[in-house]
């Protein structure tokens, strides 16, 4: 992946000097709410909710800047500043603006607008305060549990949580929540999150294909490296490898084959029209 051309993002916050803001205090609805955001990692909730039990959200202390001599924190900033121009010159020709996310680097936990965050949940965003969240140790994650290294699928990651920023701010993110809350059932209900999920992985195709057609980010391999990444995160391969087997109703991501095909989706196509996964009936 070539990044050497890149502008770095302004909009990271480095937390990991200790600035953290964790307290003590009861559960919180933004802990749940983040304790289901675990399960796209195959992690239990309940660790999630155990943790929260004593953790509240308090004042952040001051971000600094990214040091110069930190490789993984100037790429994951090259990356965001990818997304910032392609995202940027999507919403140019809608006739609107873009207001980029901010990307918080964490090590262990860190406070959010939805309540504690911890490493062991992976990469997230948290739409009440427009933040992407990451602990840069998931990066080796990826590489040792899911078999998915490569600097491509990094930024995958990077860009899937980017495309949930886009859905709240269009307001899908909104529309889902209704609908699940009105969903006949829990299985009907993680419908709409499947959707969800996909049509970020759709997004994330979108910045790839823009990306690489205005400064030719691409090199031999990082599709596949991307492709590799969707395909261990799909919930069928983390229910088969933490449990044996794959329960579909409780899908809540999509399987690896809907992940890889919606990214390449985005990828191929580079529009964003083309990925409404909510006006078809089977994704």
């Amino acid at each position: 992946m070539r990044l050497d051309d890149q502008e770095e993002s302004s909009n990271v916050e480095d937390r990991r000097s200790g600035g953290g803001g964790i307290g003590r205090k009861g559960i919180g609805v933004g802990t749940i709410v983040l304790a289901l955001v675990a399960m796209y990692f195959g992690v239990d909730p309940a660790v999630v909710l155990n943790v929260g039990q004593g953790l509240q959200q308090t004042e952040v202390t001051e971000a600094q800047p990214i040091p110069k001599d930190d490789p993984m924190a100037v790429f994951v900033a090259k990356v965001l500043g990818s997304t910032e121009e392609t995202w940027g010159t999507v919403f140019q020709q809608s006739g609107h603006q873009y207001p980029a996310p901010k990307l918080v680097l964490f090590t262990g936990q860190t406070s959010t607008a939805c309540g504690a965050g911890q490493a062991a949940m992976g990469p997230f965003y948290c739409p009440a305060d427009q933040k992407v969240y990451i602990d840069l140790s998931f990066y080796q994650e990826m590489k040792n549990r899911f078999h998915a290294p490569g600097d491509f699928a990094q930024a995958y990651v990077i860009a899937h949580e980017v495309g949930h920023h886009i859905q709240n701010l269009m307001g899908t993110s909104e529309q889902v929540q209704r609908a699940r809350q009105s969903a006949r059932n829990e299985a009907e209900a993680n419908q709409y999150s499947v959707r969800l999920e996909l049509q970020a992985d759709c997004y994330a195709g979108v910045w790839a294909n823009h990306a690489d057609g205005e400064n030719r980010i691409l090199e031999a391999g990082d599709v596949e490296e991307a492709m590799t990444a969707a395909a261990a995160i799909g919930d069928d391969a983390l229910q088969k490898q933490a449990q044996g087997y794959a329960v579909p109703d409780s899908f809540t991501h999509g399987t690896s084959e809907q992940r890889m095909r919606w990214f390449n989706q985005g990828l191929s196509t580079g529009d964003i029209q083309q990925c409404d996964t909510f006006k078809i009936a089977s994704i």
